[in-house]
């Protein structure tokens, strides 16, 4: 049995902050054993990112704050508020947006990542495919 606390995250390598300001803690990774990884991403109030995880699937819960999601295939945008889930299920090039509220999203990804990967141009993780 693994027991993860976040304040023992906040401070540590597993902490990490991008640019423009949003801030992923990673309480599970690669190394963990798990098979997928678990964050928690803070999303400030007014920013907005453009991500394509091409080689993750991503799941997304809104636990606090507000903000949008906009497809970049479609068009769509969704509204994103605590109790609701997206899910990156076609490695979908997106543009996340913070609200009036920073957003506090818990996220889990496959295959995990390992915690060294940096968005790249795309703003994709790379595929980090040793054991580390």
């Amino acid at each position: 049995m693994k027991i993860v606390r976040l304040q023992d995250i906040v401070g540590t390598e597993r902490e990490v902050e991008g640019p423009g300001g949003w801030v992923s803690r990673r309480l599970l990774l690669k190394k963990d054993g798990m098979g997928f990884s678990f964050h928690e991403t803070i999303i400030p109030a007014g920013s907005e990112f453009t991500f394509w995880y091409k080689h993750h699937l991503e799941a997304v819960y809104c636990v606090a704050g507000n903000g949008s999601i906009e497809d970049l295939a479609t068009g769509e945008v969704h509204e994103i508020y605590d109790g609701v889930l997206y899910a990156l299920d076609k490695h979908d090039r997106h543009i996340l947006r913070g609200g009036t509220e920073d957003m506090r999203l818990i996220c889990g990804f496959n295959p995990p990542v390992t915690g060294r990967e940096v968005h790249d141009e795309d703003g994709a993780y790379t595929l980090v495919t040793d054991d580390d």
